[in-house]
């Protein structure tokens, strides 16, 4: 039994004062109508209608469970309106997260720019360099830089970035301009990440190169290990969005372009779900919008 159904043609049979209008004001038949208020009375246990060949009224039950009736339909009449509204013009929160550069110097903006846009969103976001698990930590939507590891979440690319080697002009003048990447064995390094790894790796035709740097300083964030290089404190690995700002002032200068590995993609990424609310594809939206074509 459509219990849905079922409340709305005792609703109509109520409203109606008789079977066959009831039948003609929902669009149906006479015997679905009969069909449908005996499936109802016998889920109940009651009966809702004292039934004559010349006179239809409610029961004592019927007449109490009337206005509960109504109240259920009013109720999911409401809901299907809300929800309408909500695709006409998205509300409500949406939590974000994004690395803590990338986030601050791309994602940021564009998310002020969609709420600006669509002034009955609300937006937490999360800036981490880590990867967030959004279903446990309840993130609606995530930027990700690298390949998409968790199959349960949905990606969509934005663009690409490369893994870049900085350094001065300073130092470059100082020590040289490297030509491949051996040159840069045993050269002093500036980390962004205290687990970084040991080797550096560069691409030369289908061969992966892997090269030994030497540490001189680390940090724990990447904004002052790219200060660092900029002062000429030697060599960094760096993604190219964190580093271009300071090479169009003249302060870095990107080194053996040709031996970067393959670009990164940078995705949004979401929860594999059938039906998204309607902020979070506005969102999701925007987003491609805002970085199509990105390349770095």
């Amino acid at each position: 039994m459509d219990r849905f159904k079922a409340m709305q043609t005792f609703v109509q049979i109520a409203d109606q004062g008789s079977l066959t209008r009831a039948a003609e004001a929902l669009g149906s038949s006479l015997p679905a109508v009969v069909r449908a208020l005996a499936a109802l009375e016998a889920h109940l246990g009651v009966r809702l209608f004292h039934r004559t060949t010349r006179r239809l009224s409610l029961t004592e039950e019927g007449r109490h469970y009337l206005p509960a009736a109504r109240e259920v339909l009013l109720a999911a009449d409401a809901a299907d309106l809300a929800l309408q509204a909500e695709a006409r013009e998205p509300e409500g929160r949406l939590a974000i997260t994004a690395p803590v550069l990338f986030g601050h110097m791309y994602v940021a903006p564009a998310i002020t720019r969609f709420m600006q846009r669509h002034a009955r969103v609300r937006c937490s976001v999360l800036l981490y360099d880590r990867t967030v698990n959004l279903l446990e930590e309840g993130i609606d939507v995530g930027i990700r830089i690298g390949s998409l590891e968790d199959s349960s979440l949905v990606a969509q690319t934005l663009g690409s970035i490369r893994r870049v080697v900085a350094a001065s002009p300073d130092y470059l003048k100082r020590h040289g301009t490297p030509c491949h990447p051996r040159d840069l064995a045993g050269a002093p390094a500036v980390r962004g990440r205290i687990d970084a790894p040991a080797q550096w790796s560069f691409h030369e035709g289908s061969r992966t190169i892997h090269v030994a740097t030497v540490t001189r300083l680390e940090f724990n964030h990447l904004a002052p290990a790219v200060e660092a290089c900029a002062a000429g404190m030697g060599f960094g690995t760096f993604f190219s969005y964190q580093v271009l700002p300071l090479v169009a002032q003249g302060r870095l200068a990107l080194v053996l372009e040709d031996f970067e590995p393959p670009p990164r993609p940078v995705s949004v990424v979401y929860p594999n779900a059938r039906l998204l609310p309607a902020r979070t594809r506005a969102f999701i939206d925007w987003m491609k919008d805002e970085f199509t074509g990105l390349r770095m």
